[in-house]
């Protein structure tokens, strides 16, 4: 299982998910351009001494990730879901699509994913923190795969 970052817009965010993608032994694909540096302070801060066990990829682009995907399913994390992500059966070899906190992804990318999978609210709620989500979808697709294992 991976999760990708399309075209990150808030460093701590890319930060909190590269320290999670790091506990959870998932590896992580940073799709660019983000809007920052990723050399950024406040990423360094939020990832943590994690960045160095975390396995990273970055893309030049999403045309660019497509190349390396190699027969995996890409899973969109998006409000535009069409089912609840704890319906969805999620296999190992799944990338977990997440898009810019600001803007989510564009229809290119909605159209290129396998599918599309929505994080269930309460009426009224718009989104929710770009980490957070990826948390709760890793946390869920784990749950269904069995991984990691305590101690793994």
């Amino acid at each position: 299982m991976r999760l990708a970052m399309f075209q990150p817009d808030i460093p701590q965010n890319l930060g909190a998910t590269i320290r999670l993608c790091a506990c959870l032994g998932t590896g992580l694909d940073v799709i660019r351009p983000a809007a920052f540096p990723l050399d950024d302070r406040d990423l360094r801060r939020t990832a943590m001494d994690y960045t160095d066990r975390a396995d990273i990829v970055l893309h030049a682009g999403w045309a660019a990730f497509l190349d390396t995907r190699r027969g995996a399913r890409l899973i969109l994390c998006t409000t535009r879901g069409a089912e609840s992500l704890h319906d969805f059966a999620f296999r190992p070899s799944d990338i977990l699509v997440m898009g810019r906190e600001s803007a989510g992804v564009p229809d290119e990318v909605h159209d290129g994913v396998d599918a599309r999978i929505i994080v269930p609210m309460v009426a009224g709620a718009r989104s929710l923190n770009v980490a957070m989500a990826a948390a709760m979808a890793l946390g869920e697709a784990t749950r269904q795969l069995g991984l990691p294992q305590l101690g793994d």
